[in-house]
Parts: C-alpha cells; structure tokens; sequence
C-alpha cells in the first residue's frame, strides 16, 4: 500500500531530539530520509544510554525509517557532495544553532539558488531572529524560560520539569507540521520556502489556558498539583486501595458522577450546580468527594465510572502502559530488528491513516551504514569516486 509521503527525499541533518522526532514523523508517513552523520561519531544521541548490544536504545527510538550516510561537513568536497545531494531533495532538515549553516557555506539562501524549490526547515533554542537566536538550549532550559515549568508541580511546590522532554517533542511536532504545510504550498506553487521553528515559540504556544488566565487576572498561574485550573472535579483522589484520576468535564457528567459516589444531593445544591460554582467553592466541595472515593478501590471505581460514562484512569506506571490492552490493541509497541541490538521495541505510529497508513519499514540504522548505498544510488558516484571521498575523509 502506497504512504502519504512517499516519493519525498529529506536531507536530515538533525541529532539528539526535536530534529530526529521531526524526521521521523515524515519517514513513518514514507517519506525517504537521508540522515547526514559527522564521520566517527555521528549522531549525539548514540551515546545516550541505556545500550543493548552498544547500541544507544534512546537513538533506536527516535531514528527508525532512516538510512544513515556519514559525512565531514568540514571537507570541502564533502560540502560539495552535499550539494549534489540538494539538488536531488526536498527537504533539508537541520537544527544547529543559528549560523552554523550560514559558516559552512550551506544555509538557506546558498541552498536555494542551487535549488530554489528546496524546502529548508530549522528547528533550534529560540529560533533565527530575535535576541536570543545564537544561545544554546535544551529541553530543561526551554522548559525554564518558557514557563511551564511554573505551572506543574505540587500546589504550593517548587516548579517541576514536565517528566518527557516536551520542550523537544513539541518543536519536533511543530517542526513537521511546518514541513508539511510547505510540501503543500510547493505543490500548489513549485515554490520552497524556510520554516523557522524555536523551541521556546512551541513553549509558549502549548501554554494555552495558563496565558489567557494571566491576561484576564493579572496575576501569574501558580502550580495546582493534579487538579484543573478551571474545570471542577477534575484531579485524583484517593481511593480504598490507591488514587485514581477523575475529568468530570460539563455539567451532564457531573450529574452522572454524583449519582455514581453516592452524593446526588450535591447535583442541584446552589453551590456547586455549574462548573463556575464548583471553582468558586472548591475547597467546601472536595472533602465531599474525597470522602466518597475513598469507600471503593481503584479497580471498583474503574468498573463504576466507566459504566456510566464518567472518564477516570488509575496512574499508570510505564509498564502498566505497555502492558495496556487498548494500547496493544493500537499497535503502539513495535517490535522491529535491529543489525546489531536484535529484536527491539520501540513506540508505534500514533497517526492512525486508512487509505495511506504509516508504517515501521527499517530499524534505526547504524552509523554509516547505507553510505554507500546513498552516494551510488541517490547521486549515481561510481566505486572509484566513493573510495576517492573516503581517502579524503569527506564521508
């Protein structure tokens, strides 16, 4: 079955996350990524652990659908069989800090008069204008300076870093989103275009209630632990025999789950009879359904709530995660082969597509190894000519 981006070639110059999550995404979909390493060393994230076989486990999970080709970008004909490259793509990927490109003679205006339709997408810190475009940054710091680490953690706690590095993960998603939309605007046009893509713009572009409520109070959200700032009763409570998570998101539900905990004079009580009343009178509120949670376990509550449509889940851990029947039933743990680390299992493809499903085809690949591969059957380079890039260290 054919894949919705097949046919699409992407010079992927990224490493560690937000850029190899982006490439990854348009390789699930079938496009064809060509993953650009530094010769000896390659990819930062090989050397994150943990390893099986001396294989970095964090790179196999991030750099499936790829196949790699290792070359020293500080080599002039390096430089120049990349532009060979260029010519031939549509797509180059990369997220150095803003400049490097431009020094090594590759940035998006040299790339475009070699092929002015190229589509040039750049993931970094904070983006290729402003102030702070040349700092460096990663994930903990663009949570820091992006705020939400203000927002989560324990009510009255010290700010908390978000447990997944979502400071990456969401530059990663914008940075694809923003491919796409270019591949269609190229379609329509025959025109390329840069995409732009700062970490800490994908920061405060997630941030969505927490701004609108500092616009209408003037004060700063504050750290609320488990619970919703503006939807009640929406947290955990404990229950007979562990905590469970509650989302009672309109009025109907509500109904529903206190008739569910056995309360429903508290349906129409004037208190607490409209979302805005359950804010305003929280703290009378929950002891009331804190001391109904607690006469039933977890499980019982599961079975309870879900019978009458109430949402609800248990705090999973990870392994509960991977264990789970709706997520298996997804197919979102993969098993795939590796050359070196043998049978791995890795995340799933979370787009879900009828016509044109994703798919894992390759294991992440191992350092340099379609090298030649790519310059024989992408660039047409004779044995002779990639023995001669070898001799000079330019792959």
């Amino acid at each position: 079955m054919s894949k919705a981006l097949e046919g699409l070639r992407v010079l992927d110059l990224t490493r560690v996350l937000a850029g190899p999550y982006a490439t990854m995404l348009l390789g699930d979909m079938g496009a064809d990524i060509i993953k650009i390493e530094a010769v000896g060393h390659g990819d930062d994230s090989r050397q994150f652990g943990p390893y099986v076989n001396g294989e970095s486990a964090y790179f196999m999970s991030i750099n499936r659908n790829k196949k790699s080709i290792t070359m020293n970008l500080k080599n002039p004909e390096a430089i120049e069989t990349f532009k060979e490259m260029v010519k031939k793509a549509d797509v180059v990927v990369e997220n150095f800090r803003p400049g490097t490109m431009e020094k090594l003679g590759i940035g998006y205006e040299a790339l475009k008069e070699i092929n002015p339709s190229i589509i040039y997408a750049a993931a970094s810190g904070f983006g290729h204008t402003g102030p702070y475009s040349k700092r460096a940054a990663y994930d903990a710091v663009v949570q820091a300076m992006g705020g939400i680490m203000s927002i989560t953690g324990p009510a009255g706690g010290p700010p908390v870093r978000v447990g997944s590095s979502i400071g990456d993960i969401t530059a990663g998603l914008f940075c694809a989103i923003g491919i796409l939309a270019a591949v269609c605007h190229k379609k329509d046009t025959g025109e390329g275009q840069k995409v732009d893509v700062a970490m800490l713009d994908c920061q405060i572009a997630i941030l969505e209630n927490a701004i609108s409520r500092y616009f209408v109070t003037g004060v700063s959200p504050k750290p609320q632990g488990n619970r919703h700032p503006s939807i009640v009763p929406f947290e955990t409570f404990d229950t007979a025999d562990g905590i469970i998570m509650v989302a009672v998101g309109n009025d109907s539900l509500w109904a529903k789950f206190c008739n569910e905990i056995g309360l429903p004079e508290l349906i129409e009580d004037e208190r607490f009879n409209t979302n805005p009343k359950r804010i305003d009178n929280y703290d009378e509120l929950r002891p009331f359904i804190a001391e109904a949670m607690l006469k039933k376990t977890t499980a019982e509550w599961q079975d309870a709530l879900d019978k009458c449509g109430v949402p609800e889940s248990p705090i999973n851990n990870i392994e509960m995660v991977l264990k789970n029947p709706q997520v298996l039933a997804r197919d979102m743990i993969a098993e795939v082969e590796h050359p070196v680390a043998g049978a791995t299992k890795i995340p799933g493809v979370a787009i879900k597509m009828s016509g044109t499903p994703g798919e894992i085809e390759l294991p992440a690949p191992t350092l340099g190894q379609h090298t030649d591969e790519i310059l024989s059957g992408f660039l047409g380079k004779t044995p002779e000519e990639i023995a001669h890039l070898k001799e000079v260290g330019a792959v």
